[in-house]
């Protein structure tokens, strides 16, 4: 641009210098031989004349297209400010949305964070190796302490279902067989029936059935159907309870079919109504259809000292209950003396399995949850019982794995009888047995290698605990054989951690860690304390239990 406008400049002072004006006055006239000069001149003053303009239309277009190309210029840096000045107010609204979450994601999970640190900072105390005795030692304390304590077991398990038939009969005899429960047998479930009960009291744990009377009918609901039961109830369900129907024509009790000009005097709409009322009042919860565990803790206390009442002349002992939270947490005391404790617990069965809702767990421990009395624990211990079986037929003949069980709960409880009672319970230790018994060939739980299986389950129990995580061996596991015919619904379901409150409950899990690492800790002090003491070269004067 600079260049262009020295170029003007030049001609155009050479034109005005060149310009005949400037010649002074006198020499203006030429001799008239230069006419031909003075033409060229004239035609070049011409071309000078058209080249000036030519020149000044070019600088003026040079001029406005600088002009447009400042004005784009300045155009493009607003746009870019606005542009710029847009991202920043939008960067800067998102930084405070991220900030503003974080805060949030910071308050919610702190605790948890610091829990977590700590966590690890507990089982980093916890040493790699479960030190066990020596094998001779392990084996002699299991011949004479766990093996004699369990002689009396089966004339235990006898006595007690004896009496249980006895009681039930006398129950049904007392209830009111149309407005009442009516209460099926007995069935017998847990570690007494299992063959891994160890310590004492020999609790026999048995469930009893009941169903509402007719027309009344109950209905399930668990978590993962249509139904609402919370995330932190699984392993929960809810029972409604139905009404009967009154619309038909016949009579509701559908023992007879009465035409439409007959009624039933029994069954009239002022007595159904009447029997609504009476069974919801004596059954549910306040103001809902839905059974609940007190009212039916309530009524189950009051059947069972009815019939006591009624056969108490023929025994000579006294029957009481051992724990008024428990509807049939039950002691029976000899005049010599002697007691026999056992659990007979009111269930409901669900649909057409052998999976049944609880009201309350026979043996509480921290993690237990009946603060709401609608929800009902789902026992599949009928199908554990069941896998036991049937998984004994495929180990060797001397197997080991009861005999890991039984110790293992026997240091549980010794433990627990001077640390108090935390979070783990012996249904934590048979379940992760029988996550064992799937993992391990079969023929590495004969009962030579019963010190290393039991390392193995307490290594198991440990990384459990450091992870927090124990699934529920039943619901949700596909590897289950299919003999033991668990219902489609639980085998596909969504596995349970059993140990998901120890998420929630910082204080618990802490003791049963802390727990836990004392009872490997004491292991060796515990065996050695109820056994004799056997040198370490006398291995081979050991017996085999049968």
């Amino acid at each position: 641009m600079t260049a262009g406008l020295l170029k003007v400049c030049v001609v155009v002072i050479t034109a005005i210098v060149n310009h005949p004006l400037l010649f002074p006055r006198e020499n203006v006239s030429l001799p008239e031989n230069d006419e031909d000069i003075i033409q060229k001149m004239r035609e070049h003053e011409e071309c000078l004349k058209m080249e000036q303009l030519r020149l000044e239309d070019e600088m003026a277009k040079n001029l406005e297209k600088e002009k447009v190309d400042q004005e784009q210029e300045e155009h493009l840096e607003e746009d870019s400010s606005l542009s710029s000045n847009f991202w920043s107010a939008v960067s800067m609204i998102i930084f405070l949305l991220i900030e503003i979450w974080r805060q949030d994601f910071q308050d919610e999970h702190s605790q948890e964070t610091i829990a977590e640190e700590d966590d690890a900072a507990i089982l980093g105390n916890m040493f790699e190796g479960v030190a066990l005795p020596h094998k001779a030692v392990l084996f002699n304390f299991y011949d004479r302490c766990i093996r004699g304590a369990t002689a009396d077991a089966a004339r235990t398990r006898e006595f007690v279902e004896g009496f249980a038939d006895d009681l039930l009969e006398a129950l049904r005899s007392v209830c009111n067989r149309d407005a009442d429960m009516e209460v099926e047998d007995s069935i017998g479930v847990g570690s007494m029936y299992e063959n891994w009960r160890v310590n004492k009291p020999l609790i026999c744990d048995l469930i009893v059935p009941f169903s509402p009377p007719e027309p009344y009918r109950f209905q399930s609901e668990i978590w993962g159907s249509e139904s609402s039961i919370p995330p932190d109830k699984q392993s929960y369900g809810k029972i409604k309870v139905c009404r009967p129907d009154d619309g038909g024509t016949g009579c509701i009790c559908d023992k007879t079919k009465l035409g439409e000009d007959m009624l039933c005097l029994l069954h009239s709409k002022n007595n159904m109504a009447k029997m609504n009322r009476e069974m919801e009042d004596l059954l549910c919860c306040k103001n809902t259809q839905h059974l609940a565990t007190d009212q039916v803790m309530k009524w189950f206390q009051i059947a069972i000292t009815k019939a006591w009442n009624k056969i108490s002349r023929k025994y000579d002992f006294d029957l009481t209950f051992s724990h008024l939270d428990s509807p049939g947490a039950l002691k029976i005391r000899f005049r010599s003396g002697k007691c026999i404790t056992f659990n007979i617990s009111p269930v409901v069965q669900y649909e057409d399995s052998d999976v049944y809702f609880m009201s309350h767990l026979a043996n509480n421990n921290l993690l237990d949850d009946n603060s709401s009395s609608v929800y009902w624990f789902l026992s599949f211990a009928v199908y554990e019982r069941r896998f036991l079986k049937d998984i004994a037929k495929r180990l060797p003949e001397n197997s080991c794995h009861l005999s890991c069980l039984q110790i293992a709960t026997f240091l549980h409880g010794k433990q627990c009888n001077l640390t108090g009672q935390s979070g783990l319970s012996n249904y934590h230790l048979k379940t992760a047995l029988m996550h064992l018994l799937l993992i391990r060939p079969y023929s590495d739980w004969d009962f030579e290698h019963l010190e290393a299986r039991l390392r193995d389950m307490l290594k198991y129990l440990k990384k459990c605990l450091q992870e927090k995580k124990l699934h529920h061996f039943l619901i949700g596991n596909q590897k289950i054989p299919e003999t033991t015919q668990l219902p489609e619904v639980f085998r596909h379901a969504e596995p349970v951690n059993l140990f998901r409150p120890f998420v929630l409950h910082r204080d618990i899990y802490k003791k049963t860690v802390d727990m836990f690492n004392e009872m490997l800790k004491n292991t060796t002090v515990l065996i050695n304390e109820y056994t004799l003491h056997i040198p370490v070269e006398h291995t081979h004067i050991i017996n085999k239990v049968t």
